[in-house]
């Protein structure tokens, strides 16, 4: 094919192609393109008539791409970053009267902890854009990133899309955080003998930190297990129950008072790096990288990079 036959192809045709080779539903497809069912069905039919392929064949719920349109969707994705960069090199931002949508994804701490004072630079600079905040992980976000829903995000994680770049923004270190009034710093010993809460999206019992006792031959007794940060002050209150979290989130907690916070009583040899990442396609676009640069800002810690 040469460049005059590409005035034939719908660039919405190769939109829905990369949508469809994320979702794998036609329904989710719609969902994600704010399209109806029959406008995605009617795309993919001329899809299959563009590329001369069945393209997607249905295998139970899902609909499973052909080898044929695996070839294209690798040489696919990388052209259609290419043509977004070149389109949004050529436009302009201006924080001030943007309207903009920005859908960014976060971890629970980040969000509870580091978010607000971005949210309150975003509003003096550009109080008409919108922000879209989704919750994710180290096991979300490359999904999050890969399919678009979200253009930038912030968490712990390396394992990325292949398209996507990443920015270390904190090396945070475990802070202890206990409610009581007990003068001194807990030993190791008093650490281990109380009972611990922990913040787990998968409601797991046991983390990092046991891995890291079990190197000093001690253990712990984690007798809670939340979802979120944010409960934490109002569940240590009046109990002897200690929590080990971010130095960042461990600040934020304090703040809302009846909480102490002060360093484990023992070294940790696991050293972790909360990350910015983005989608390439969005690398140099104006209002992507104001965004970026806001979070940065607000979310990073210079002095431990």
């Amino acid at each position: 094919m040469n460049r005059n036959d590409l005035r034939r192809v719908d660039l919405n045709l190769l939109i829905v192609f990369e949508t469809l080779m994320h979702e794998r539903s036609v329904t989710r497809a719609a969902e994600k393109l704010f399209l109806g069912q029959p406008a995605i069905s009617a795309a993919l039919a001329r899809l299959r008539t563009l590329f001369d392929d069945p393209l997607f064949v249905r295998t139970g719920r899902s609909m499973e791409p052909t080898a044929r349109a695996q070839e294209i969707a690798q040489l696919l994705s990388p052209a259609l970053d290419s043509i977004s960069t070149a389109v949004s090199r050529a436009s302009s931002f201006d924080p001030a009267t943007s309207t903009q949508v920005f859908r960014i994804g976060l971890t629970d701490e980040v969000e509870f902890a580091l978010l607000p004072p971005l949210l309150r630079r975003l509003r003096a600079e550009a109080p008409g854009v919108v922000l879209v905040v989704r919750r994710a992980n180290y096991l979300l976000m490359p999904g999050l990133l890969g399919s678009g829903e979200i253009s930038v995000g912030v968490c712990y994680t390396e394992e990325l899309p292949a398209n996507a770049k990443r920015k270390v923004l904190r090396r945070p270190k475990p802070m202890l955080l206990r409610a009581d009034s007990i003068p001194g710093r807990l030993s190791l010993e008093d650490y281990c003998a109380r009972p611990h809460a922990m913040v787990s999206f998968a409601g797991d019992l046991n983390g990092y930190i046991d891995e890291e006792l079990a190197l000093h031959g001690c253990q712990r007794k984690v007798v809670l297990a939340v979802p979120q940060f944010n409960g934490l002050s109002n569940l240590l209150a009046g109990t002897d129950i200690v929590a080990t979290v971010p130095d960042y989130a461990a600040a934020a907690l304090v703040a809302h008072g009846g909480l102490r916070a002060e360093p484990l009583p023992f070294e940790t040899s696991q050293e972790f790096e909360l990350s910015m990442a983005w989608r390439g396609a969005q690398d140099n676009d104006p209002a992507e990288r104001w965004l970026r640069s806001r979070i940065q800002m607000f979310v990073g810690d210079p002095d431990s990079l």
